[in-house]
């Protein structure tokens, strides 16, 4: 049997103006590169450390 593979919605709350050029592309690779862009991510250690990155820029919810 598989396991349900947990969900991530990840909201994009601030700008990558005035920030480092990792922060933006960290952003881009998650999917978010315009203020309130919302994605749903599966919740692996990869997607984790990205968030880690740009904590300060994103809200992050689990999918119910």
């Amino acid at each position: 049997m598989s396991e349900a593979k947990t969900q991530l919605r990840v909201t994009q709350t601030g700008s990558p103006i005035r920030r480092p050029g990792y922060q933006r592309a960290t952003l881009i690779g998650l999917g978010l590169n315009k203020m309130r862009r919302e994605r749903v991510l599966e919740d692996t250690p990869e997607v984790r450390g990205m968030l880690r990155k740009v904590h300060h820029l994103v809200k992050v919810e689990p999918v119910d």
